[in-house]
């Protein structure tokens, strides 16, 4: 009786194969990874291959300036949506505007932002300053100037003494300024004299011109 027929090669093969894969489980390993190399048969593509092909062909560069404005219109879209995308742009930096004047530190320039820089707009806001009519006060000069040519030197004499007290006033403003900022923000790395200027900037302002609005009335106590 033959137990092994000389054409049946898996009867003799598949224990075989079965002893080396559960003796040896680095070769199973190999065999696996071999398997799945041969499955795939091609290198794996690389990251910029890959994305180039979701993107699609690259358009050619346009030949003539015709060209280059149509293909601008079209990607502008139609004059309905330009429109709403005009508008909503408007809706947008109104709204941002709205939340700077509001005193929003997100939306402040860097020069405002931070409570110390809140603190002493409150500061200034909170005082009647001489240096708020400077503006004013220098367009009536002018103005008297071109008018009446032979005030020339009574001008510039009042715009001199008007300066030195505008002087005056920003040195003892910047002082009580920086006292303030010391007593509540000990930790604050402003130096003095950036904050006695920012001060002085704010000071010179006319009050409803003042971005961001003031959050205090003259005579409240910060």
């Amino acid at each position: 009786m033959k137990l092994f027929r000389r054409g049946d090669s898996s009867t003799t093969d598949e224990p075989a194969d079965r002893t080396t894969a559960d003796g040896d489980p680095d070769a199973s390993s190999a065999r696996q990874a071999a398997t799945a190399t041969a499955g795939k048969g091609r290198p794996t593509p690389k990251r910029r291959d890959a994305e180039g092909k979701r993107r699609g062909p690259v358009a050619p560069a346009p030949l003539t300036a015709k060209e280059a404005r149509a293909r601008r219109k079209a990607n502008r879209g139609d004059k309905a949506e330009r429109k709403t995308a005009a508008s909503e742009r408007r809706a947008a930096a109104q709204d941002r505007r709205a939340r700077m004047l509001a005193g929003e530190d997100k939306y402040l320039l860097p020069r405002d932002q931070g409570p110390v820089r809140a603190f002493v707009r409150d500061i200034v806001d909170a005082r009647r300053n001489l240096v708020g009519l400077f503006m004013p006060m220098a367009l009536v000069l002018i103005v008297s100037m071109f008018a009446a040519p032979a005030l020339q030197s009574v001008v510039t004499l009042a715009m001199l003494v008007m300066m030195l007290f505008m002087a005056i006033e920003g040195v003892m403003l910047g002082r009580i300024i920086n006292n303030r900022v010391r007593e509540r923000f000990p930790d604050s790395t402003d130096t003095g004299f950036r904050l006695g200027w920012y001060a002085f900037v704010r000071a010179s302002q006319i009050r409803k011109m003042r971005a961001p609005k003031p959050r205090v009335g003259p005579g409240d106590a910060v």
